[in-house]
C-alpha cells in the first residue's frame, strides 16, 4: 500500500529495494549486517523497519528488520515484495528444543510448526509452513564452509514469548505443555516467532523464503558457555548463503 508514492510502513519505493533481502528481527542488527554489503546506505527508519540497501556481486541487496513476531515480519515481506525483491532469508535467534540444539550453534529451518496466528491469515492449517529449497540448500551449504555446527531440520514458530518461557503460570498450561512434548517428540530443533509467518505468506505471494537462527539457549541441556562472537554466525552465512543465491540465479 502506498502513502504519498511510498511503502506505508517500510517508507521506500521500488527505486530503494533489491532483488535479495535478510530480514533480522532487531533493527539495531540492520547496520552490522549492511557492512557486509558494499555501498550500503540507510534508505528509511519507521517504527520495528529499519531499511538498508547495498550490493553483493554487483545485485543489490537489502536488509530491513521486521521487529518481533509474524504480523510484523509478514508487513515487512508483503511491502518487500510490492517493491520487486524475491528472496528472503530470516536471520534471528531461537532457544534449542531438540536436545542436541546449543547455544552457538546455528538452525537452518526447513519448515516451521504453524502455532501462530499470521499464517491463518494466507493459507489453511493443512498447508506447510516450507522454506525455499534453494535457500535452504545455499544456507547449508554456507553453514558447512564457515564449519559451524549446524543443525537443518524443523523449527516451531509460536505468538507468546513467554508462553514457551514460563508455561505453567498460563490457564493453559497443559495445552502449552502438551505440544511442547510432542514438538520434542517430534525432533523439532528449535523455538522461534516469525519463520512460519515468513514462510506461509512467502508461499502465497510466490517467493522465496529461508531462515537461520542463532541458539541463544536450550533450557533442557547442560548449557556450555556460548562462543565469543557466536551472534555473527547467522549474520555471515546468511550473506554467503546470497552470494550463493546470485551466482546460481546468473547461472540460470
Amino acid at each position: 500500500m502506498l502513502i504519498h508514492g511510498k511503502q506505508m510502513h517500510l517508507q521506500c519505493t521500488t527505486e530503494d529495494i533489491g532483488r535479495y533481502a535478510i530480514l533480522p528481527g532487531d533493527p539495531g542488527r540492520c547496520a552490522a549486517i549492511a557492512a557486509y554489503l558494499e555501498d550500503a546506505r540507510l534508505i528509511s527508519s519507521n517504527r520495528e523497519f529499519q531499511v538498508w540497501t547495498g550490493s553483493l556481486c554487483g545485485e543489490r541487496v537489502t536488509v530491513c528488520s521486521t521487529g518481533i513476531g509474524g504480523p510484523s515480519a509478514a508487513i515487512a515481506l508483503e511491502e518487500l515484495v510490492e517493491c520487486g525483491a524475491d528472496t528472503f532469508i530470516r536471520v534471528g535467534t531461537c532457544g534449542g528444543v531438540d536436545a542436541a540444539v546449543l547455544g552457538g550453534d546455528v538452525v537452518v529451518a526447513t519448515a516451521a510448526v504453524r502455532q501462530e496466528g499470521t499464517s491463518r491469515e494466507y493459507l489453511p492449517l493443512e498447508y506447510p509452513a516450507a522454506a525455499s529449497y534453494p535457500v535452504v540448500r545455499a544456507l547449508a551449504d554456507a553453514c558447512e564452509q564457515l564449519g559451524y555446527r549446524t543443525h537443518v531440520g524443523v523449527v516451531q514458530s509460536k505468538d507468546s514469548f513467554y508462553g514457551e518461557i514460563r508455561p505453567q503460570v498460563m490457564p493453559i498450561a497443559g495445552q502449552l505443555q502438551a505440544k511442547w512434548n510432542a514438538w520434542t517428540a517430534a525432533g523439532v530443533l528449535a523455538s522461534e516467532m516469525e519463520s512460519a509467518a515468513l514462510f506461509t505468506a512467502g508461499a502465497a505471494l510466490h517467493v522465496r523464503c529461508g531462515a537461520i537462527l542463532n541458539v541463544l539457549w536450550n533450557d533442557d541441556s547442560e548449557q556450555p558457555d556460548v562462543p565469543e562472537g557466536a551472534a555473527e554466525r547467522g549474520i555471515r552465512a546468511a550473506v554467503a548463503a546470497i552470494r550463493r543465491l546470485i551466482q546460481m540465479d546468473k547461472k540460470q
